[in-house]
């Protein structure tokens, strides 16, 4: 599956940064379909194919805002040989809207 397809990457060109957004527009949400892990995306840098968003990989206290690469989502293999997936089905949304219980801002 392709995580990041010209579209979307022309998307959040258009959005741009949301350092100051309350409830900022997550434009990708991706996933492991055979274990943790999802990640909501918000920004994303071309120069250094790196996003910005909100990542809940280990339980409630490890969640957070952060920094993740294409590459690392890319290169993830987990059980039964399945990688990171873009919730197709997602569209964008404020994070608000996602209901995260360990969501911290």
């Amino acid at each position: 599956m392709k995580l990041l397809t010209k579209e979307l990457e022309k998307r959040f060109a258009e959005v741009g940064s949301q350092e100051n957004e309350k409830d900022p527009i997550v434009m990708a949400k991706f996933f492991n379909p055979a274990g943790r892990g999802t990640w909501w995306a918000t920004e994303y840098n071309p120069e250094d194919k790196t996003f910005f968003g909100y990542a809940s990989i280990f339980g409630d206290e490890n969640d957070e805002w952060g920094y993740f690469s294409l590459e690392e989502l890319e290169s993830f293999k987990g059980k039964f040989g399945l990688g990171i997936e873009r919730d197709m089905y997602c569209g964008e949304k404020r994070i608000s809207e996602f209901n995260i219980s360990s969501l911290k801002q």
